[in-house]
């Protein structure tokens, strides 16, 4: 799959000031997502659930023909809400993409994104979801073949099970990342995964000789619980420094051990990483940094109507906190009211009222407040 220039998505003279703007001044925050990724979100039934395979509440990869199946299923298990128009929503997702854009968006980070996309329908929505956006992608290369997609499958309690199918879909190689890639910015985000571990170490090399600091995200509980060798050998290299987990995750990484709760799980990422954090859902949180320890309430209603895209975002207003120079208990409150906006509406992207509802809950906290106009 040869690697081809991006199409004309906007207009000449937008695309001469983007790589006028990407050689001046290179993106705050980079993310990594080596495989483009449309998420088709949908709230559904428990029934479901029980018919598609996998653990529920998980993300187990499927094929193509799990894939269009379970999307053929869903319109019979559509649980309808009167302000959703459409059964299904289809977005660019992924997580790393998720954080991307919340950055972007909602905290007027300058952002940009590394990987590839298709020449297909998929690929296109991408990269224009990313251009609405504000995100830099002069990054990412198109190539021949699928982008990814994934179903997110949504019950009437909030919980997300996930289903991607990536196997065929097109990425970005390891040998085709570049120094001029990383050069300038000051973090990388990226998510922990065995079929990117050779794009993701790769990737930690050239950042960390362009003095770029790593965030990376524990992906989910099988994830840990299947590679947790591989994922150990990358916390222990002390290449990264920022680790976010969630509850599952957190008590998965400490299984087997005496006092396996989230709260081990903090303190043994906190000896390989400088800022360690354990989502809680509606508990909120705990982090750690150096011998600080804070403990931070969820903002907003405890009941979700979706929670996909919550550690995502979370993680959006956490990493607008270091920017910011922000203290630990701060980063968590910000990432709190931003993990909050985003469960209120369906799917891993923040509607423009429930920005407004985050930036009314940090004026309350005392946050400083984000310099969009949104």
């Amino acid at each position: 799959m040869g690697v081809e220039p991006l199409p004309n998505i906007r207009n000449a003279e937008a695309e001469a000031e983007a790589e006028a703007g990407a050689e001046a001044e290179a993106p705050i925050i980079l993310g990594l997502q080596p495989a483009a990724l449309i998420d088709h979100v949908a709230r559904v039934d428990w029934s479901l659930l029980y018919q598609i395979p996998g653990e529920r509440g998980g993300s187990t990869p499927v094929e193509i023909e799990d894939l269009e199946r379970i999307l053929s299923e869903v319109k019979t298990h559509v649980l309808s809400a009167p302000d959703e128009p459409s059964p299904i929503k289809t977005i660019a997702g992924g997580s790393v993409t998720n954080t991307i854009r919340g950055l972007s968006v909602g905290f007027g980070v300058s952002c940009g994104l590394i990987g590839a996309y298709a020449d297909d329908q998929q690929g296109q929505l991408f990269v224009s979801n990313m251009c609405f956006s504000g995100v830099n992608v002069s990054r990412l290369r198109m190539k021949r073949g699928p982008t990814g997609q994934c179903v997110c499958l949504v019950d009437a309690s909030g919980n997300r099970t996930m289903r991607p199918c990536l196997s065929n879909a097109v990425k970005i190689q390891a040998d085709e990342l570049v120094a001029k890639d990383f050069k300038g910015s000051k973090w990388l985000v990226l998510r922990f995964g065995m079929f990117n571990l050779e794009v993701i170490q790769a990737a930690i090399r050239i950042a960390k000789q362009e003095g770029v600091s790593i965030s990376m995200d524990l992906a989910s509980f099988e994830m840990v619980r299947n590679f947790r060798s591989p994922l150990l050998q990358l916390l222990e290299s002390g290449d990264i420094d920022l680790c976010f987990a969630n509850e599952d995750e957190a008590t998965e990484l400490v299984r087997g051990e005496e006092n396996g709760d989230p709260e081990a799980a903090l303190e043994f990422l906190a000896k390989h990483c400088r800022w360690a954090v354990v989502t809680l859902g509606p508990n909120g949180c705990i982090a750690k940094h150096g011998k600080e320890i804070v403990r931070v309430p969820a903002i907003g209603e405890a009941k979700a109507t979706d929670a996909t895209g919550a550690g995502d975002l979370f993680a959006s207003g956490f990493l607008y906190g270091l920017v910011k120079g922000l203290c630990l208990e701060e980063c968590c409150k910000v990432g709190s009211c931003s993990g909050g906006a985003v469960i209120r509406s369906l799917g891993g992207e923040v509607t423009p009222e429930n920005w407004q509802w985050m930036r009314k809950h940090m004026q309350i906290k005392g946050l400083p407040i984000p310099d969009t106009h949104i």
